[in-house]
């Protein structure tokens, strides 16, 4: 019998064939991407943020990333993961939380520091 050839697109899932991939270089699919806004929220409110919602992909087409204040109160950041490496969304993300802060400057520095060390530890636990 013929081994089974891989369908056009899809990657392989098996841990031993994915050793030599950089980290972060992977594209997320819907579950990675919806547990990972969720650890970032958790984390954000640790830190006393406004955490806002997250959804993929934008409304708008071509964009990568979009921020979009509700009339209500509260902000929507929308971030296209789909062939995009997760490091880039996982950056996106965040960059939409301190937007939505207002943190700029040695404050925008300093939280973005944190919120990505509470991401590497939870993807540690993950993997």
């Amino acid at each position: 019998m013929a081994p089974a050839l891989p369908l056009p697109g899809l990657g392989v899932t098996c841990r031993r064939h994915d050793v030599g991939m950089e980290p972060g270089t992977a594209p997320l699919d819907a579950l990675s991407f919806s547990s990972l806004a969720r650890q970032l929220g958790a984390e954000a409110r640790e830190l006393g943020l406004e955490v806002p919602g997250f959804r993929s992909p934008p409304c708008r087409a071509g964009a990568v990333r979009t921020l979009r204040r509700m009339a209500g109160g509260g902000c929507m950041v929308a971030v296209r993961h789909r062939a995009r490496p997760g490091s880039r969304v996982l950056m996106d993300l965040v960059d939409g939380v301190l937007a939505v802060n207002g943190l700029v400057g040695a404050a925008g520095t300093a939280h973005r520091a944190r919120l990505l060390r509470a991401l590497a530890a939870w993807g540690r636990r993950t993997a």
